[in-house]
This record gives C-alpha cells, structure tokens and sequence, in this order.
C-alpha cells in the first residue's frame, strides 16, 4: 500500500502545480493592468522584482547557504544582463502597453515568444525542421492579424510596444541558453530580478515617472502585491519544481493555456472587449505555437542528443518560461 501511494499522489501533485502556473502566470496580466491604474508602469516593475529578488534570495540563503550565490563574475554578468533584456526591457514594456491595450490583447501578442525563438536559432545556422517554420510562420499570421485588426482608436502605441517588449523577451530568453549562468537556478533568477527591478527603476525614473503615494489606490496596491508574492514567488516556485517532476512537454503547454487565461481574465473582472478579430488571431497564434512546441519535443525525443535532461529543461525554462511572469 505504501508503495504505491506515492504513485497516486505523484499525477495529483503534478496536475497541482501545473495548475498553478496556469492560473497564476495567466493572471499576471490581469495584475499588471490593475497595477498600473495608479502606479507607474515602470515604478512598480522596479519594486515588484526588486522586492521578489529580496525575498527569494533570502528563501535561497535559508535553504542552501551562501554556496548557491557563489559564481563567477562571467556568470553574473550573464543573469543580469538577461534580466535588464527579460524583465527591464521585456516586463517593463509589457506593462506600458497595458496602459493602451487590453491585457487579455497584451497576453496574446506575448504569446508569439517561442516563434521568435525559433527566428533566431535559424539566423545562426541551427536549422530548424519544416513544420517548425510552419508553425513560425501561422503564427507570425496571427500576430500580424491581431496588431492590424485587434486593437481599437489609438491602440497601435500599445500594439508597437508589447511586440518591442515581446522580441526583447526572447533575446533574453535565446542568450541565456548560450552564455554563462549561475549554476543554482533559483540564484540565477534573484539575479535577474535584482538586475531587472534596478534597471526598470532607473529606466522609470529618466522616463519621468513620479510615485504619488497618496495617489495609489487600494486595489492598485493589492495588485502589486500578489504579482509579487503570488505572481513571482508561487508561481516560480511551481514551475521549478515541475521542472523536475513532469515531462517538459507537459509543462510546455503553459505557453498556450496562459493567453487563454489572461483573456477570460480580463473580459470577467475589467469588462475587456473581446471581439472576433481577437479570437481570430489569437487562435491562429495558438495554433502556431503548439505546432512549433509539439513538433521541437518530439524531434529531441527521437534524436536523443541531450546528456543532461535537467539541463536541458532549465533551459527550456528560459524560453520563454520566465515569463513575463516573474
């Protein structure tokens, strides 16, 4: 009986957590919009990863002592530069967007990260296989059906913004499989976000932006704070441990399943319009994602070149796991 209890237990506590990210990393665009009602965009990126950097390194110290901070100055330069392109540049302009744009827009247009990936591998000779590029291209159809049709009067800026966000993302993302990082991922990614929150402060602060405490209103401030305890920390956390519990090919699909989220999301508790055009394209992107997700898997389980799977998966976290969701 014992023996077996584990077995039962083991598909409950992956469908658990993958759960989680679902919902958790879903909602993070829902928090965003409500964040930046009152606070500046780039000033509450800056005190949500700042503070989330806080705490995990102090979870980290907890945990396993200093040994896990110990890197390079290489490797830390590494993280800090993904985070400046991760978190700064691809966070900081998701939530600008989310100033002109709905969030549940904002999510899909994101969602083109993994096709962007795949443009890159191919400008560096890695060639990738046919119904990759199929995909690449179905969803780069979609992208373009959603920025020319999906918005609304005065929506292009947005449009424009979480799509230089979106391709910032995925240079962070493509580096920081190829350029030295800190062996301990969960110092890694403090790293990244203290790097991160300090460039979205000073990025705020030369932009202008200015924190009227008195301003700021309740629900604003209740928004920040789940981005950041649930948002960052829980949601991590579940995706780090599925990372070393269930297939990567499972866990993939939170790729395609958040966008759907942040949708239904937005349209329940902001009253976002979701129009046809908007379904439209953001099935096609959908569409053109799994195909690239799908196919790529299945092409490194046939060709089994990887010696180290764990590895491997922290690097497939990296693009374009760590989100906007951090």
């Amino acid at each position: 009986m014992n023996e077996n209890t584990p077995d039962r237990r083991a598909p409950l506590l992956i469908w658990g957590a993958l759960g989680i990210v679902y919902v958790v990393w879903g909602s993070t665009y829902l928090g965003i919009a409500v964040a930046v009602e009152s606070i500046p965009p780039m000033l509450s990126g800056a005190m949500r990863f700042l503070v989330a950097a806080l705490l995990l390194g102090g979870i980290v110290l907890a945990r396993s002592g200093t040994g896990a901070f110990r890197m390079t100055r290489r490797e830390f330069l590494g993280a800090a530069g993904v985070g400046l392109l991760l978190l700064t540049l691809g966070n900081g302009m998701l939530a600008v967007s989310e100033q002109y744009i709905s969030s549940g827009l904002a999510a899909l247009l994101v969602a083109s990260v993994p096709l962007w990936l795949v443009v890159f591998r191919f400008v560096v000779r890695d060639r990738p296989k046919t119904l990759t590029l199929a995909g690449v291209l179905v969803g780069f159809a979609g992208v373009a059906a959603l920025s020319l049709t999906g918005g609304q009067a005065g929506s292009t800026t947005g449009i424009v913004i979480v799509l230089v966000g979106s391709l910032s993302w995925s240079v962070g993302s493509f580096l920081s499989s190829r350029i030295a990082m800190p062996a301990n991922a969960f110092a890694a990614s403090a790293v990244e976000m203290l790097a991160g929150g300090a460039g979205l402060l000073l990025l705020g602060v030369a932009t202008g932006e200015r924190l009227d405490v008195s301003a700021v209103t309740g629900r604003s401030w209740l928004a920040l704070v789940y981005l950041v305890l649930v948002g960052s920390l829980v949601g991590f956390t579940a995706f780090s441990w599925l990372l070393g519990n269930a297939p990567i090919s499972l866990v993939s699909t939170y790729a395609y399943v958040n966008p759907v989220v942040a949708v239904v999301l937005g349209a329940l508790v902001l009253s976002e319009q979701v129009t046809v055009q908007i379904i439209a394209g953001g099935l096609v992107i959908l569409v053109g994602v799994a195909l690239v997700i799908s196919t790529e898997r299945r092409g490194r389980r046939t060709e089994h070149e990887e010696t180290t799977p764990r590895a491997d998966a922290v690097r497939d976290a990296r693009q374009p796991a760590e989100a906007p969701h951090d």
